[in-house]
């Protein structure tokens, strides 16, 4: 199968990362049809770990990750399964 061009949802915590933006993601993953893709991107360290610990990993499957070193940020799909 091959991986969707454009993400369903996309949440760009790039500037900032706060426990609302997390509670968000775990609504937006709640909310996904099957088969519908997340895009979530972030420049924090630390927000990639919480990140991958909130993945519902009964529901949702982890479909490509990119780091960028030179602009900085971390790029997370996440499919609804």
């Amino acid at each position: 199968m091959a991986l969707k061009s454009k993400a369903d949802y996309v949440l760009d915590f790039s500037q900032t990362i706060t426990p609302f933006a997390l509670l968000k993601m775990t609504q937006v993953m709640r909310e996904m049809n099957r088969d519908e893709v997340l895009e979530i991107i972030t420049r924090d360290a630390v927000a990639r770990t919480d990140v991958f610990k909130l993945i519902p990993t009964a529901s949702c499957e982890v479909i490509d990750m990119e780091f960028n070193r030179d602009a900085n940020f971390f790029r997370i799909r996440v499919k609804r399964i």
